[in-house]
């Protein structure tokens, strides 16, 4: 829509650039391109900004998990397309909130009593060579012990052998207790010369897993937008016909996703 200014009209050759006005502060690191994304009050600061101000569309073809993961990182958000079960929109969510910046959920678990054959089929499945042992084979079991590609040769070990016999004890690991930070777990990492660093709580139950590969990226993305969890910020769009159902399954998993709705409209 075209808009008449009742004013003089100017060209850019009348507007005079003062030189060396910009001061020695004025370099890249010093910008900021924070921004709100939900609405706030004057005076008041918003709830959620984006560090980088970008956002994905709430459509199957564009934000799925992947998505998620790589905007949040960034420091945008993207909104989970709403046109699917509410069981597969939950599962979306919580693949991109157990990103946590550096603690990651381990996915990849199995009792003591699993074959490495098992072992290496979920390592395939899940794309992850760590695979933790626990009591209950959850990833917040009491942890028996953790293996790793390296732990075996395909080549030479009978694939049906109970991977107790191939995984490192608990007794043997070294371990961080849940609540250090990710600074102390980085240190932790280093100063033992590890890999994979398992984070216990005061029962010996897993709890997340800090990976020495993860802390160069959190360098090389300093702007990742997480919440007070330190787990990324991921939308999700709802609709008005299930929305009662669907909000309550987003919250259940854990999303601490700011929910975006969107109506479809019929002419």
């Amino acid at each position: 829509m075209s808009e008449i200014l009742k004013d003089v009209s100017r060209t850019f050759s009348e507007f005079l650039l003062v030189p060396s006005l910009t001061t020695k502060d004025c370099i890249p690191e010093n910008v900021t391109l924070k921004t709100p994304l939900v609405k706030y009050k004057k005076g008041e600061e918003s709830k959620i900004s984006l560090n980088t101000p970008m956002v994905s569309a709430v459509m199957q073809s564009v934000s799925g998990e992947e998505m998620g993961i790589a905007l949040a990182r960034e420091g945008g958000v993207a909104f989970i397309f709403g046109s699917q079960s509410i069981e597969e929109q939950s599962n979306m969510v919580k693949t991109v909130k157990k990103h946590k910046a550096g603690f990651v959920t381990s996915d990849s678990n199995v009792t003591k009593d699993a074959t490495l054959r098992e072992v290496i089929n979920l390592a395939k499945k899940s794309g992850h060579s760590t695979v933790t042992i626990t009591d209950n084979g959850t990833a917040n079991g009491k942890l028996l012990g953790l293996v790793t590609d390296k732990d075996y040769r395909l080549t030479r070990d009978n694939i049906d052998d109970k991977i107790e016999n191939y995984m490192t004890k608990v007794e043997d690991l070294v371990c961080g207790k849940n609540g250090i930070t990710l600074s102390e777990a980085n240190d932790i990492i280093w100063a033992n010369k590890i890999n994979c660093l398992p984070i216990l709580d005061d029962n010996g139950h897993l709890c997340y897993l800090v990976f020495r590969k993860d802390y160069e990226e959190r360098k090389i993305n300093p702007n990742s937008l997480l919440d007070e969890n330190k787990s990324y910020i991921v939308g999700a769009g709802i609709n008005t016909r299930d929305y009662e159902q669907r909000i309550p399954a987003l919250v259940e998993a854990r999303s601490r996703c700011s929910l975006y709705r969107f109506f479809r409209w019929f002419f």
